[in-house]
Formats: structure tokens, sequence, C-alpha cells
């Protein structure tokens, strides 16, 4: 930002949607990454498929993709965008006892999808811990940030 001023806030400050009629539309990507840490036979079983209330790596996939489709329900003051794509994996990593989890959203348009990526992967997150809790309630949400965005007069970030 050039100056220090909130986009969201109007003078008196009252809470506005930025206006971005005026950007031009660019290709947009965002990249988030979390993780979800918990015992080893957390892992294991989730790893395997094997949870009763079936298999959590797929539900948390299908549910950070809903999520990020929905993101402008969700986040006051959110653009709804058109995404062009939405991809969310989850990786089991038995050496940290974690799913790691990524989220990619790309769209055409005003504004970027930084909140659409750091949804799917907030959602995928607690979809992964809603469907393992009966196992262990001690799992950890951890270090969900955007770690890419690129396109807009911003250019391109990469996290450190």
């Amino acid at each position: 930002m050039s100056d220090d001023r909130l986009t969201h806030f109007d003078e008196a400050g009252n809470a506005v949607m930025v206006d971005v009629s005026a950007k031009a539309a660019t290709e947009r990507v965002a990249v988030a990454r979390g993780r979800v840490v918990m015992q080893p036979a957390t892992l294991e079983t989730i790893a395997a498929r094997a949870l009763k209330k079936g298999d959590a790596l797929a539900v948390a996939q299908l549910a950070g993709i809903m999520a990020a489709k929905r993101t402008a329900d969700l986040v006051p003051l959110c653009h709804p965008l058109p995404l062009a794509s939405v991809s969310v994996t989850l990786t089991p990593d038995p050496a940290s006892n974690a799913v790691e989890i990524e989220a990619t959203v790309k769209t055409t348009g005003p504004t970027g999808v930084e909140m659409e990526a750091l949804t799917a992967v907030s959602v995928a997150a607690l979809t992964l811990y809603d469907m393992a809790k009966a196992i262990d309630r001690g799992m950890r949400i951890e270090a969900v940030r955007l770690v890419h965005k690129s396109g807009g007069k911003s250019g391109t970030f990469e996290a450190a």
C-alpha cells in the first residue's frame, strides 16, 4: 500500500467494500498453506483412510474447494469472484505427525484471490479436525499463511 490508511473504511470510519471497478482484469493466483498436527496413531488412521466417519482426506479436500467458492459469504467485504480454478491437496507427513494442506486459487479479474486460498486451507483443516476429533481432540491447526500471490498492480509476493 502506498499510504497507511485502511481501504475497508471510509473517511468517517464506516465499513465499505473497496471499489475495484476501475482496476484492470488480470490473471491472479494465490497459494496458501497450513497444517494439522496430531498424534502419530491419528495420522496413521487418516492416511489409511480408516476413520469411522469416512475418508477424511477426500472430504477435507472437497470442503476446501467448496469453501473457496463461498469466501465472499464468509468474509465481510470480500468481493465475490468467478474462480477459474481451485486446487486443494492434503499430504500426510509422518516425519512431523501432520497433514500438510495447500490450496491454489486462480481467477482473471480486478482483485486477488488470497482470501479464497486462505479460506480453502482453513476449512480443509477444520474439516480434518472435525472428522478425527473423536480419536484426537489435541490436534492443532497451525501455520495457515499466504505463500504466493501474483497478478494485479502490486505484482508478485513470495513468502520468505
